[in-house]
């Protein structure tokens, strides 16, 4: 595939989603199913044009070109990489199996006129920010994509969803001020901010640490670390479904994607070491993995136990990233794409389930899985792929990390690991358990309402279980067959970035 063919698919990738969402707004208001049609002919013709992008990602192709120069070495361009390639084909496939959902969980929804144009547009700036060439335009995709996903955020309306909107743009403007600053001192040290000379900056110093400092601030917002999480377990519950699943199985990972490219294109892994600032990431990483998954036990409500799970399992990406070798950033890679697959899944089951009957606390849903048996089938693989029972595609992420861990001389890690997986049986295995099994006593927090559900529940229409079913079957397939193409991509990625990860 030569170099310009690569450069004509990215644009299309970027720029049709964005095109098409003026368009999607004014079919609504001709006729639904055109609207509906037009969002799903869209968002799988990006992932279909994404994944055309296959060939040269596992070739090793490493493309870059400027748009245009905005000031003397500050443009805007695109960038093709394998880590790009990754990140865009995993975003691409949730969102169109997403969008798919929506068709009915939306149809009883209001706003969905605005709904459809805001989900395409927040794909195109997705895939901006996987393909951006320079951090300055990563930068204005990153904060259209923030902006836009208040949108989502606020959709129901509610006195509560416009709370956690208000604490969301609150902490997206600390985030997008942080990031600036640290955008403006790289191109002060280094005197570009592209992605394509290596390590921008060559050496530790004050403003150094003050840029990294910047970075974790403003992508660590957006990837729920710990102490930046905050709008995180507000915002995904009130959310409808399918953005829920889009904001955590996707949205969140852009924060990864940023750290990720600072850590390797800013700065290097011989610079992080010598700064001690893998330490940093690695105490904020730990924190994070270990309070996320501790509050999630308290949570009765069965969204927001699946945001503070989210806040966790980013820990373990955040984790990877830290020990800086390759096993570690293979797990963390892998783990993207793992956490993509389970928790879109956790948040369609958990929004099927309230589509159908209304119930969202947890102790209520005693039987559940009897009355829809695929949703809770699907829930429970996931769950038991984010415990990380073997041979599921939770506990291969986890068994990465935890080899870089040791190669590392880092026990401590893996000891942190084994405890998050326990605390993550402690608050899913009372889920489905329950679900399936008649088992005495349960979930009831001392309120004593707990019971099982009696009245005949019939499951999600197909449009709704089809993503499900799909998802769970990669789940399963991703696990089962550890030399999978997923993997295969997560390890080509490690040697990509530890290897400069430049032209």
């Amino acid at each position: 595939m030569t170099d310009s063919t690569i450069i004509v698919l990215i644009t299309l990738i970027i720029v049709l989603p964005i095109i098409m969402t003026p368009v999607i707004f004014f079919a609504s208001r001709y006729s639904e199913r055109l609207r509906n049609s037009l969002a799903v002919i869209t968002s799988g013709l990006t992932f279909a044009l994404t994944i055309a992008l296959y060939p040269a990602a596992v070739q090793g192709n490493v493309v870059q070109q400027t748009l245009f120069e905005i000031l003397p070495r500050l443009e805007l361009s695109i960038r093709f990489d394998i880590l790009s390639f990754c990140l865009a084909a995993i975003s691409s496939f949730i969102w169109f199996l997403c969008t798919i959902y929506s068709l009915d969980y939306m149809a009883k929804e209001h706003a969905c006129s605005r709904y459809y144009p805001v989900l395409i547009l927040a794909l195109g700036s997705c895939q901006g920010i996987y393909f951006a060439g320079d951090f300055f335009s990563l930068f204005v995709f990153f904060e259209l994509m923030s902006l836009i996903a208040y949108i989502l955020v606020i959709h129901e309306e509610t006195e509560e969803a416009m709370r956690a909107g208000y604490k969301y743009l609150v902490m997206t403007i600390i985030g997008g001020l942080a990031l600036f600053f640290g955008i403006i001192i790289v191109f002060e040290l280094g005197g570009t901010v592209s992605l394509g000379v290596g390590s921008i900056i060559q050496e530790t110093s004050f403003l150094a640490l003050i840029a990294f400092i910047c970075f974790l601030i403003g992508f660590g917002m957006k990837a729920g670390m710990f102490p930046l999480h905050v709008w995180l377990p507000d915002a995904h519950p009130v959310a409808p479904s399918p953005a829920s699943a889009l904001l955590s199985g996707v949205m969140l990972k852009t924060g990864a994607y940023g750290l990720l490219r600072v850590i390797f294109h800013v700065f290097s892994v011989d610079l992080m070491l010598s700064g001690g600032w893998d330490t940093i990431l690695g105490v904020l990483a730990v924190i994070t993995i270990l309070l996320g998954s501790a509050v999630a036990l308290t949570q009765t409500d069965i969204k927001r136990r699946l945001a503070y799970s989210s806040i966790s399992q980013l820990g373990y990406i955040l984790l990877g990233m830290s020990i800086l070798n390759d096993n570690a950033i293979t797990g963390a890679v892998f783990h993207i794409f793992s956490h993509a697959f389970m928790k879109s899944i956790l948040f369609l089951a958990a929004g099927a389930i309230i589509w159908k009957t209304g119930i969202r606390k947890i102790a209520d849903m005693r039987g559940i899985g009897r009355q829809m048996p695929v949703t809770m089938g699907c829930f429970s693989v996931a769950a038991l792929a984010m415990i990380g029972i073997p041979p599921l595609n939770g506990f291969l992420s986890k068994w990465t990390l935890s080899l870089g861990a040791l190669d590392a001389g880092m026990p401590f890690y893996v000891l942190v690991l084994l405890i998050s997986s326990l605390l993550n049986a402690l608050y899913y295995l009372p889920i489905i358990i329950p679900a399936f099994f008649d088992v005495p006593g349960g979930e009831d927090h001392g309120t004593g309402d707990q019971h099982e559900i009696k009245f005949n529940i019939k499951e999600a229409t197909p449009g709704m279980l089809s993503p499900l079913v799909i998802l769970a079957i990669c789940t399963l397939v991703f696990g089962l067959t550890p030399n999978n193409i997923v993997f295969i991509l997560s390890r080509l990625t490690s040697a990509f970035l530890l290897l400069g990860g430049a032209l």
